[in-house]
């Protein structure tokens, strides 16, 4: 009786998914992946009990705004001035007169350059832009960033980060703290996700937008349910796939998510043990608000011409970077829990400054400095920063050396990002690189140290998410920045 029952409840399962896909409602193609998992593997969800959506001690934030610089900034010509680059240019790193940076063991590391990427960067490069203090801390930043420089009090530098991968597949250690060839690792923003309930039932929990090459996946064993959902700041088709297929007015559709509801509520009523049917329900239905929703959130048609003019939306260098960074603000007002932008086109990220570092990054850190600076200023004056870190990341520093005749190569073992927000302190620098930039020196931090912090302010406690059958060693949880937590 049992199993003629379960047959009867797989073929209406079958059926009921293509009525869904034939109806027009266009489910059955929508790219929201973190709701399509729920219809397949909700029951392996339920099955290890996953967080009850409460944080584990008291938080002192509520959101992450993660902007990702794709490709690997220069930490000597943003935030780590110098000097002694410009003092020695042309000159070998042997020549130079520090001890630190000539220790036998470091200097392995410069081989390790050598080896992988086929080259010394041996010869010193002198510095391609200036710097001056900014703030009431006075800390230096590069004329490339003076808008994010007028911010400075707010944020906190870390200068000392450091990671292991010296290409690209470092954009996935930075986000997941493995690398690539390790096998696929749920990242930040999806164990963030996966451990803290929602903030708006009309809404997805983790959005992404820019481009994604490497790290296009987030929930991995975690399951889609916590990959991000993919997002078009264009109020017209802002989730691919997600408009009726036919041409379906707002009363038709509600008719037949209702007749769907219907369908779906009787099996629940033969079944009520099945959370994954419960599940599979409330995904359908979210994904119905979210068509009403998400065009309403990316709708700026509200916004005074000050703000316009503070994000640079007007200004045609600025408005890619400045329309994601507004979304991100109304997202993160109307609750979305993680929003990671990515910037910086093409496989290996624009800002991969191998020859013409002064013009690339003249050029990108243009695109992206006032919008970063206007997204500060705007959640502060909103109220809005005490509760939203945003973090400003790469994957890896550059090179002290130079790698032909005027760019910087790959360097993985000593670079700077920033955090600011979220109880995060401000005005002050964290960390220290050695004389010319190379090593991490003091506090080094590998990257997933920039997670714990994260998952501190949030008031996650990473080893209780910890999922069975996947054993996670000591640095995948990394340790918070104590220094730089108000």
């Amino acid at each position: 009786m049992n199993g003629g029952f379960s047959h009867q409840q797989r073929d209406c399962d079958t059926h009921r998914r293509a009525f869904i896909a034939d109806t027009g409602i266009g489910l059955a193609g929508i790219a929201l992946a973190s709701l399509l998992d729920r219809d397949g593997h909700a029951a392996d969800v339920v099955g290890r009990r996953p967080p009850d959506g409460k944080p584990h001690f008291s938080p002192k934030a509520k959101n992450v705004i993660w902007l990702f610089m794709r490709g690997g900034f220069s930490h000597v010509e943003s935030f780590d001035p110098k000097p002694a680059l410009n003092e020695f240019a042309g000159k070998t790193i042997a020549e130079t007169p520090w001890k630190s940076v000539q220790d036998p063991e470091r200097l392995k590391n410069l081989r390790v350059v050598a080896t992988n990427q086929d080259t010394q960067r041996n010869k010193l490069f002198p510095l391609q832009v200036g710097f001056k203090k900014y703030g009431q801390s006075g800390i230096e930043v590069s004329d490339f960033f003076p808008h994010i420089g007028g911010c400075i009090d707010d944020i906190a530098v870390i200068r000392s980060m450091w990671t292991t991968d010296d290409n690209h597949g470092a954009q996935v250690q930075f986000h997941s703290g493995r690398h690539m060839l390790d096998g696929l690792f749920p990242t930040i923003g999806a164990w963030v996700t996966y451990g803290l309930g929602s903030l708006n039932d009309n809404l997805p929990q983790f959005i992404a937008m820019g481009p994604r090459y490497f790290d296009k996946r987030d929930g991995h064993y975690l399951g889609p349910a916590y990959d991000a959902v993919t997002l078009k700041v264009d109020p017209k088709n802002p989730l691919a796939y997600a408009k009726p297929e036919l041409d379906l007015s707002r009363e038709e559709q509600e008719l037949q998510f209702e007749l769907i509801g219907r369908l779906n509520r009787f099996q629940a009523a033969q079944r009520p043990e099945d959370q994954s049917l419960l599940a599979r329900i409330k995904s359908y239905e979210l994904a119905f608000r979210m068509q009403t929703a998400v065009p309403e959130v990316i709708d700026f048609a509200d916004e005074t011409a000050a703000i316009r003019k503070l994000y640079g939306l007007d200004e045609a260098e600025t408005k890619p970077f400045a329309t994601q960074l507004l979304a991100a603000r109304r997202f993160v007002e109307k609750g979305v829990r993680f929003i990671k932008i990515m910037h910086g086109d093409g496989a290996a990220g624009a800002w991969d400054a191998h020859s013409n570092l002064k013009s690339n990054h003249t050029k990108l850190s243009a695109q992206v400095d006032k919008p970063v600076a206007g997204l500060l200023m705007d959640l502060k004056q909103r109220g809005l920063l005490d509760e939203t870190i945003v973090v400003f990341a790469t994957e890896f520093g550059r090179t002290p050396g130079s790698q032909g005749s005027n760019g910087r190569d790959h360097h993985p073992f000593g670079f700077s990002v920033w955090m600011a927000g979220g109880g995060i302190k401000g005005g002050i620098v964290h960390g220290a690189t050695d004389e010319i930039g190379f090593h991490a020196e003091e506090d080094p931090h590998y990257v997933t140290d920039i997670h714990a912090t994260l998952m501190q302010q949030l008031g996650l406690d990473a080893r209780r998410l910890e999922v069975p059958g996947h054993k996670r060693i000591e640095i995948d949880f990394g340790h918070p920045i104590n220094e730089i937590i108000a």
